[in-house]
């Protein structure tokens, strides 16, 4: 059977930057086996598969895999998935929509601004969590390929987070630090953490940026999914918003931080956290960013 898909580059407004994703439509009748075969093929960070939903007033449902395994949730295949949904819908939907999407971590409430750059966003389904692993930062540093003493800014220190999918924040003294990065994926598996059988994933971040409108830097790591390093990672930044509240505060009501990732790769990308607090406490949140298709073909599966 022949199967549409598209590429869409995500967290970005111009073709061959942030985090390509593989866009499978109608994905109904495949099983688990060839998900995870089309995945690998392709052998992008994340690949998802659109399906009908449950319900039927939802928009679809999700499969988001990596080449190694599938996820609950992802932030570059939601955002990418809505926006390849939007453009598949007819002219008379208007250029603002809502939409709900099924994910296996459930459902995802997503807004859609179809400009020129089409722009998707979507609230946590989940609000982070600390998690109580206690890691040792000369530890991380042999693993990172960089100093002990390099690790830590201000209060931030080494910190356990999950929404969804779960992640190890190390904070960086700056951005010199964050370019020497080379991490050992063998000893990043002795050390990290795992949580719901699966080992964590690493975020380096900093507060020292690139971009001036940008709040943080950042690079991500995942060596149990198959992933050398990640362009642009949204479940991170859906943990990294328990981060900021837990370390630098919340302002009451909304607060906006833009964080690039990717630089290092040649990918440049930027995601977009909007956090409300209430009560010094994370409310809610949402996670967005813009994506531009740049190919498109069928599978002949």
């Amino acid at each position: 059977m022949a199967r549409r898909y598209a590429i869409y580059d995500v967290f970005t407004d111009h073709a061959l930057a942030g985090n390509p994703l593989a866009v499978v439509f109608d994905a109904e009748g495949l099983d688990d086996t060839a998900m995870q075969a089309i995945a690998r093929e392709f052998n992008l960070s994340e690949t998802v598969f659109i399906g009908p939903a449950d319900n039927p007033a939802h928009a679809a449902r999700l499969r988001i895999f990596t080449p190694g395994r599938e996820l609950p949730f992802a932030g570059h295949p939601t955002v990418g998935a809505a926006i390849a949904l939007g453009s598949e819908a007819s002219d008379d939907a208007g250029d603002r929509r809502l939409m709900v999407l099924e994910e296996a971590i459930g459902p995802v409430r997503c807004a859609l601004r179809m400009d020129d750059i089409p722009y998707a966003e979507f609230d946590l389904p989940a609000l982070p969590r600390q998690l109580p692993f206690e890691i040792d930062k000369a530890a991380v540093a042999l693993a990172l390929g960089i100093d002990a003493d390099e690790i830590g800014f201000e209060n931030h220190h080494v910190s356990v987070w999950s929404a969804g999918n779960s992640f190890v924040f190390v904070p960086l003294a700056g951005l010199g630090v964050a370019e020497r990065i080379r991490i050992d994926p063998a000893t990043w598996l002795d050390i990290a953490p795992a949580v719901d059988g699966h080992k964590a994933s690493l975020y380096a971040y900093c507060r020292e940026t690139i971009r001036h409108d940008c709040a943080f830097h950042a690079r991500m790591f995942a060596p149990e999914m198959g992933l050398a390093e990640d362009p642009a990672t949204g479940s991170a930044v859906a943990n990294f918003a328990g981060v900021i509240a837990h370390f630098d505060g919340l302002a009451e009501g909304p607060s906006a931080f833009l964080i690039e990732q990717g630089v290092e790769m040649g990918r440049p990308s930027q995601i977009r956290l909007e956090i409300d607090g209430r009560g010094g406490a994370i409310h809610a949140a949402r996670i967005g960013g813009h994506a531009v298709r740049v190919a498109e073909g069928t599978l002949t599966l």
